[in-house]
């Protein structure tokens, strides 16, 4: 028992708690079972200042655990991101595994991997983690340095692990950290395996005596750093998806990239990318460049967020003469994209605009590849709320599209689903800039989607004269005009988004599953209604969802008569209130900007109607 934590039993032992039986049985167990000096120094400030309310918040209410793993805050409480509440996680997803496969043999030869980003606090978390694995005999693959997100998954896949474990809260601001699991199938986890795991943390709690235990990180045979192993591999995986002429092009090609790691863990990666298929040296934004906790030239550190955290890129590209800039988010999982256009501005992808592009440039790159391609045979992947100019290309190009629930933990386990039944999987994405241009990683990478859209940009550039705004108008050209809205309302009440939500589900005087049916007094008329939380489908004959149906999370979409499609949704990892809008032409209609315009009026409709920011105190994006 560490001096600070018995200090602290003695001293609540003679000090008036709560009178809430709840609330004081949570408190002494926190300090029974916290050994972090400055969270259970928080605690006990709460206590002697008899802050019961804030110690209610912390205590009585326990993070979740679902298929986005945890994210939160850092600070002392069980609903939040400590070293106490990692170690619980830990135990229950080790005690899982355990459950899951009982060979005890197993945990020591195929183990489990951990890694961490920059954040304050990720090594330690990991650190956190082995240990609890060390102590129930597990291998333990840690990476001894940072690493982007999508090396995990690799990992698992490459080392035949039982699971994985990545501490990172990607583009989340600096106060935030996370933990997410990926399965031995190298995906991240989904039902039952998220809600079973949820069930394991409960049931293991009280840390194990050997949980704290520092030691087993010195001098263990059973802990190895996998970073050597694994990184060669992914780069020779990397390479050997692209062609030799594609590789000589890359070098002949005088493209230059600028390039931000968003102060994360991408730079280094992206330089062996690079070098690695013969691209030249991207031209860093030298200010962002290194892992920096405290994101100090970009509190948001989210390139979703447009020109507001491309600022630094868009000067030092400019300064530079670079036509093209990629931008990693901090975990190096997400990829944004933007180039010069012809006024001379720098024309930010959306994440739909550049899932087109790569989901062509991953059938034109087989192709080439492959002068016996089956496409036929091939498959793509996008989740239900991004563009469905994929399903376009596929009604024509003649592959398999795939839709699925948002978040790339359903993309993932679709993909090996087609993987394993001998479909060739060329392309998966989802609008919130996150790609996957193989399947070397079962989830979005950032670094690959980098290299792939270099290639593409070189081949576009230097072989067809093409810029990628030109390619993507010829895609539109070809498959039909999609024109997306993608942004939301931010809202930190969940009481408050659970009465916004329930009221569109029972819009006619309060009676279950009747939906609005016409926004702006009738002009534009609702076909169809899918409420992916109840499980209610008014197009289908049984009026039953075919997608699996989530309680836990808001999500109804709303299809219009015109054509539009409209999904309204809850984050799983923000408090954001999302809104998901696409209109998709016919390839025989050019009436682009008119098809836009009624998009765009049909939103700004369906945000006052049926959010309502004003009245509910909703705040409304910035947007560029």
């Amino acid at each position: 028992m560490c001096q600070s934590m018995g200090q602290a039993i003695c001293e609540l032992k003679h000090m008036p708690l709560s009178g809430d039986k709840e609330l004081d049985a949570q408190i002494k167990k926190w300090v029974k079972w916290d050994r972090n000096q400055d969270t259970l120094a928080q605690i006990m400030e709460a206590v002697r200042n008899e802050d019961w309310d804030t110690l209610r918040c912390r205590l009585c209410r326990r993070i979740s655990f679902g298929t986005e793993g945890l994210r939160a805050v850092m600070r002392a409480g069980f609903d939040s991101m400590n070293e106490l509440v990692v170690i619980q996680t830990a135990q229950g997803v080790c005690a899982y595994i355990k459950e899951q496969y009982p060979d005890e043999a197993s945990w020591a030869e195929q183990g489990v991997v951990v890694g961490y980003d920059g954040r304050y606090n990720s090594q330690r978390f990991a650190e956190l983690t082995a240990i609890v694995f060390l102590s129930q005999n597990f291998r333990v693959y840690l990476f001894r340095r940072i690493v982007p997100t999508p090396f995990v998954p690799y990992t698992v896949q490459r080392l035949s692990c039982l699971g994985g474990v990545m501490v990172t809260a990607s583009h989340n601001p600096k106060q935030d950290n996370g933990y997410k699991v990926y399965w031995s199938n190298g995906a991240q986890v989904i039902p039952p395996h998220d809600e079973a795991i949820s069930k394991a943390i409960l049931d293991n709690l009280q840390p194990h005596p050997d949980s704290w235990d520092e030691t087993l990180l010195c001098a263990n045979d059973l802990l190895s750093d996998p970073y050597n192993n694994v990184v060669t591999a992914y780069y020779d995986a990397l390479k050997k998806e692209i062609s030799c002429p594609l590789m000589e092009a890359n070098g002949r090609c005088p493209l230059t990239f600028t390039y931000t790691a968003m102060h994360g863990v991408g730079y280094p990666y992206i330089k062996l990318a690079f070098g690695k298929i013969n691209l030249k040296s991207v031209v860093p934004v030298c200010e962002q460049i290194m892992p920096d906790p405290e994101f100090s030239t970009t509190p948001i550190p989210n390139p979703e967020e447009g020109k507001t955290s491309l600022d630094l890129a868009i000067k030092r590209a400019t300064a530079k003469k670079c036509p093209i800039i990629l931008a990693n988010d901090p975990d190096a999982d997400r990829l944004a994209v933007a180039e010069l256009d012809d006024s001379k501005q720098y024309k930010i992808f959306s994440g739909n605009e550049l899932g087109a592009l790569l989901g062509w440039w991953a059938l034109q790159n087989y192709k080439l590849k492959d002068e016996n391609a089956d496409v036929s045979n091939s498959v793509m992947v996008s989740s239900t709320v991004s563009s469905k100019i994929l399903k376009s290309m596929a009604d024509v190009e003649g592959f398999t599209y795939h839709e699925t629930l948002p978040g790339f933990k359903w993309i993932g386990n679709k993909v090996i689903e087609e993987r394993d039944a001998g479909k060739k999987v060329l392309f998966a994405f989802e609008e919130a800039i996150g790609y996957m241009v193989s399947t070397n990683v079962i989830d979005k990478d950032g670094i690959s989607a980098a290299a792939h859209v270099a290639t593409m940009a070189c081949y576009l550039r230097c072989k067809k004269c093409m810029t990628m705004q030109e390619k993507l108008r010829d895609l539109y050209e070809n498959y039909g005009f999609h024109t997306s809205v993608v942004s939301y309302v931010t809202c930190r009440d969940r009481g408050l988004i659970k009465k916004i939500f329930d009221r569109l589900r029972t819009f006619d005087d309060g009676q279950e599953n009747t939906y609005p049916t016409s926004i702006m007094d009738g002009e534009y008329e609702i076909e169809n209604v899918r409420d992916l939380t109840t499980g209610y489908d008014s197009s289908t004959p049984d009026k039953k969802a075919t997608l699996p149906v989530c309680e836990s999370t808001q999500m109804i979409t709303f299809t219009f008569k015109n054509g539009m499609v409209v999904t309204l949704r809850t984050s799983g990892t923000e408090p954001k209130l999302k809104y998901y809008a696409e209109m998709c032409g016919r390839p025989e209609n050019k009436r682009w900007e008119e098809l836009s315009e009624t998009l765009n009026r049909m939103v700004d409709a369906i945000v006052n109607e049926f959010y309502e920011p004003e009245k509910n105190g909703l705040e409304r994006r910035q947007e560029d």
